[in-house]
Parts: C-alpha cells; structure tokens; sequence
C-alpha cells in the first residue's frame, strides 16, 4: 500500500496534488510520502515484536537526510556502507549507537572516523579488514563492537547483480570458514564479538532462501557459542522485495517474514537486527516526468520525457519494470495504445519500457513511475551534463523540496581549469 493515489481524477502524493508540485519545481522530480514510510518502517517494527531487534534503514537505497530524519525519529536504526552515508545518518540526528556499519571496503580512514563518531557494530567482511579494525581501535584506545558476515552459499533466486549470498559473490567470509575467523577475532586486540551477520540480496520475492540461510544462522550461532564466544545479536540483512508490477505474485509481507524469523530463531535469546531498504522506501517515491514529444516511428510510437537513464537507471540496468501513469487519470474505457517510453539521453539503453500500454498522451502532460523511491536518486548521475533532480518530500498537505535542481552554472562551476590553460 502506498499514498499516491488519484483524487478527482488527478494524481496525488497523500493530499498534494502532483501538478502543483510539477508547477512549484518543474519536471522531473522525485516525491516522496511521510505517511508511507512511516507505514512501511512500522509494519516491520510490528512484524517482530516481542523479539527484542531494531530495525535498520538501509541507507543506500534513499539517502537523503529529510527522509532518514522521518525514520530516525520513529526510533530506526541506520544501515551504512560508506562514511558518507554515515555522516548522513549522524545530520539526520541519528546516534552512533543506532548505525550499524556494513560494506566490503571499509577504508581505515572510513574505520577510524566512525569510531571517533560513535557506532553500534562493524559488520566485518574479510579478515584483512578484522586485522584493520582491531589495529585502529586499539592505537585509539577503544574497542569496536563486531560482527562477521557469514556467506552462507544460498541462492537468493533474484537479479544476478542484487546477489550476495553465493559463494561466488564478494560478499562475506564462507560460513565454513567462520569458526577460524571467530577464533582469531576473540584474539585480537580491540575487538569484541557482539553477533552474526548475514546478507543474501535484494528484491527477493520468496521466503525459502532467506529461511535456508537463516537456519544455516541458527547453527552457526549455537557453534560458537559452543566454542565460548558471546553471539548476542543477529543481523540478518535486508532483501526482502517489492510488488514492481500488479500481479497477484506478491512477494511476502512483513508479517511473514517477521514470523519465520520467529519460528527459526526466537528461541535464541538473541537481539535481531533487519537491515530493510527497497520495502521501506520503494512504493515510498515516485517519479514525475513530462513529455517532451510524441514520436511516430516505422512500426512503434516513442513517448520521450524529460526524465532519463540518468535520473532512473534501473530500467536500463537491470532491466527493471516501473509502472508508468498518466497524472490526469483517464476515462473509463479511453483508448490506450502501446509506446516505447524514452528519455532524451543519447543512448538506446536510455529506455525506460517499450510497447507499454499507455493513454493517449500529448506534449506538456505529466506521467508518475512507480516504486521509484528506492534506488532511484540515490543513482542518479549528471550524464549527458543533465543537472541532478530535485526530490520533494510531502506530508499530508504539505511538501517541501528536500534536494534542490542545481543551475547549470551550479554544475558547470563545479569544474576547475588548470592553471595552463
């Protein structure tokens, strides 16, 4: 469920109207929903309850500071892959405390700052960066709280390029090599061993292999603890997916997600960390496009929108759906006809679908690309030398532009000349 929906035959971002915010920025824009997000984050905090856990924001998939202020004041923690993003969750007044640290190049200058700034947990991906972390805290006089992430050799059955949980992936230390690496953290100076944690990938649309390496988790667990180390939390990733299209192949809520975690591992007396992104803030955001033209070619109809590959690159990357509506909804029973939909980018991958079945459009009308909010503007480039859009962030009748567009002089000025030229 989301909170973009049409109101006398316009559509609206809760109770603005998607035309007053095109006439207040100009297009493309993003916007996103208060009362989504707020929505989305609870129904996780729900779906685990009693456990005791905290539910982490993966910061990657929308990072700007308004939306994760919205998140961090309903009590999130942050998922972080980069100390840019870190710095990021600290504006959002987020406490050291509630961000967890993730990616598998942490640098030691990114390691140390961290530290210096306040941090829930590392999640360790190699023993190199063990090594790096533990010589760090130490020559500062602390002690980092770690995890390891273990890959667990599961085949998450998504996207190629969103899977992290196979052997072959970058990702992680293999599980069996785990005890060695639990052994030689207990070892090292500055560590302390606060859990497990693993990752599998994004945009799964089934529960089975989240269920095969959490109980791959479960195991895990029980060992070390056999072995004497103190596994007080679980962290297990984020990944679970969004309906992009409107199938009746939905993927799992929540709830059940919440209640296989439950079933596999509450009897651990374990804290459970959940590092949930595209579901928290995918449905969360749309993108607003313009037409620019009308293209009648040999055999197709091309729609060409002001927005291209390089405000959305999913569609181009990984051959991603987004459904596409007209703002002004049309009658019942209106002839549609199919269009290729494109940017203006000069790039044939710059294509956000083809022969989709849309209304009658002309020049100067509005379309809205759903489940945009994840992964969308985090990606974003200045390709083609097109200056970053602006994001909107609305809440009931109100919105407010969060990121502006920049001027091209802005963009341009950003360059610098050597002094022989």
């Amino acid at each position: 469920m989301d909170h973009f929906l049409y109101q006398g035959g316009i559509l609206h971002a809760e109770d603005v109207a998607i035309p007053d915010i095109a006439a207040a920025v100009g297009t493309p824009f993003y916007v996103y929903s208060t009362a989504t997000l707020t929505r989305h984050f609870r129904l996780f905090t729900e779906a685990l309850a009693p456990l005791p856990h905290l539910v982490c924001f993966a910061i990657k998939s929308l990072s700007n500071v308004a939306v994760l202020k919205v998140l961090g004041d309903l009590g999130a923690g942050m998922d972080v892959v980069s100390i840019g993003e870190y710095l990021r969750a600290k504006a959002a007044g987020v406490p050291g405390e509630r961000i967890v640290f993730s990616g598998i190049g942490k640098t030691r200058a990114e390691i140390r700052m961290a530290l210096e700034g306040g941090i829930r947990q590392f999640n360790v991906e190699s023993e190199p960066e063990m090594r790096a972390i533990s010589e760090i805290a130490t020559s500062m006089g602390v002690v980092a709280p770690i995890a390891i992430r273990v890959n667990p050799d599961v085949d998450a059955k998504t996207h190629e390029k969103i899977a992290t949980g196979k052997s072959e992936n970058k990702f992680g230390i293999p599980i069996a090599k785990a005890h060695a690496a639990y052994a030689e953290a207990a070892a090292l100076p500055g560590l302390r061993i606060v859990g497990v944690d693993v990752h599998i990938g994004s945009q799964l649309t089934d529960l089975a292999p989240f269920e095969a390496a959490f109980r791959k988790v479960r195991e895990l667990t029980l060992a070390l603890r056999a072995d004497g180390h103190r596994i007080e939390r679980l962290d297990l990733g984020g990944g679970l997916g969004i309906p992009y299209t409107r199938s009746n192949d939905a993927p799992p809520l929540p709830t059940d997600y919440g209640a296989m975690i439950k079933r596999v591992l509450g009897d651990l007396d374990a804290e459970i960390e959940i590092e949930p992104g595209r579901l928290i803030s995918g449905n969360s955001g749309l993108l607003v496009a313009g037409v620019i033209y009308v293209k009648n070619g040999e055999g197709r109809d091309f729609l060409i929108l002001d927005a291209a590959m390089n405000d959305l690159v999913r569609p181009s990357m990984y051959g991603a759906h987004h459904d596409i509506l007209p703002v002004a909804e049309g009658a019942p029973g209106a002839p549609t006809q199919p269009f290729d939909v494109v940017g203006p980018v000069c790039e044939t991958g710059d294509t956000f679908a083809k022969a989709r079945e849309l209304p009658l459009l002309a020049e100067g009308d509005l379309v809205a690309f759903r489940s945009a909010g994840a992964y969308g503007a985090v990606m974003a480039s200045e390709y083609n030398s097109r200056p970053l859009i602006p994001e909107v962030l609305v809440q009931g009748h109100q919105f407010a532009v969060i990121r502006e567009r920049p001027t091209y002089d802005e963009m341009i000025s950003r360059d610098r000349l050597p002094e022989w030229l």
